[in-house]
């Protein structure tokens, strides 16, 4: 990178380095209303959301697919993507040979998955859609809109449920119940998110220019329903290479700045636009490593609960 900010050496005096954690255990909003705003925002921005929000990592990926079941029985696999959106984390999961079904209320957001998903390269272990088909030719993604609390989809249909990037917008005692609905037997719910890596001060300070909502405490754990258990987290860390205008843009798919008036969402993009090419000293279309990190959760059905469920 062509500059820093709070780097190792002689300390900035004008920009020291903040707190590099979230205050918060997990994202709030102010009230109802204002969480189905926010939700809403993205209903139209498959395009921009899918071609600027980074994939997932290789080693997340295997982490999920290694506690599965039937890849333990040498068997194809289901999975059931809550939240889908633009088929991110679906079409990684089908590239691997999973039979996914990618389940969302927004039929903008199902229809840039159907179409393929993302075009720019995904991290290291990973494909990104054009290529699973290129490598998978028999790869597919079924689609199904319904919310993640409600799909409607049968019990016992998937050794994997996933839910990327989207847990925070459910709601979490019903969408727990759910889930646990939808595990065969030593099935295996899975909760992500990809965060900006904000131990890195200039991260840090980037996430804060663009109101990066997604930013957890260090010792974040999900809130679900006693049917779930949690049986293994970890943390990856990882870069997305992109260009400056890229980073820019991603801003726009960050609900803050998709609901903003006209006047805040100019200043927040100027404002990227004068730390990226003045305070860190890039050339416009530069390529940036972006650190991120990636925490996963995955969870069994309670032992508690596992007679309820044979009786559903």
């Amino acid at each position: 990178m062509n500059g820093t900010d709070g780097a190792s050496g002689a300390a900035d005096p004008l920009h020291p380095p903040v707190p590099p954690i979230s205050s918060r255990d997990e994202p709030r909003f102010r009230d109802r209303e204002r969480k189905n705003a926010l939700a809403a925002a993205f209903q139209e921005q498959g395009e921009d959301y899918d071609r600027l929000r980074p994939g997932y990592p290789g080693a997340v990926l295997e982490a999920m697919l290694a506690q599965m079941p039937a890849r333990a029985a040498g068997g194809e696999g289901r999975a059931i993507d809550l939240g889908a959106g633009t088929g991110k984390l679906s079409w990684a999961l089908a590239e691997r040979g999973l039979s996914v079904t990618a389940v969302d209320t927004s039929a903008a957001m199902l229809e840039t998955a159907r179409r393929g998903g993302a075009s720019l390269p995904t991290p290291s272990g990973t494909a990104s859609p054009a290529a699973a088909l290129a490598t998978s030719p028999a790869a597919a993604l079924a689609t199904h809109l319904a919310p993640a609390e409600a799909t409607g989809l049968p019990a016992g249909s998937a050794e994997l449920v996933t839910v990327a990037q989207a847990w925070h917008w459910f709601d979490a005692a019903t969408a727990s119940a759910e889930a646990a609905r939808l595990l065969a037997p030593g099935g295996v719910l899975a909760l992500v998110w990809n965060m900006l890596d904000v131990t890195i001060p200039w991260v840090h300070r980037l996430s804060r220019i663009m109101h990066a909502g997604d930013i957890h405490r260090e010792d974040f754990t999900p809130t679900v329903g006693p049917e779930l258990e949690l049986t293994a987290r970890s943390v990856h860390q990882w870069e997305d290479p992109m260009p400056t205008g890229d980073l820019i843009d991603l801003a726009r798919t960050r609900s803050y700045v998709i609901t903003a008036p006209e006047e805040r969402r100019a200043k927040v993009l100027a404002n990227l636009d004068w730390y990226l090419h003045e305070h860190l000293g890039h050339a416009p279309g530069d390529l940036v490593g972006v650190p991120y990190r990636t925490d996963l959760f995955l969870y069994r059905a309670a032992r508690q609960s596992l007679v309820g469920l044979r009786g559903c």
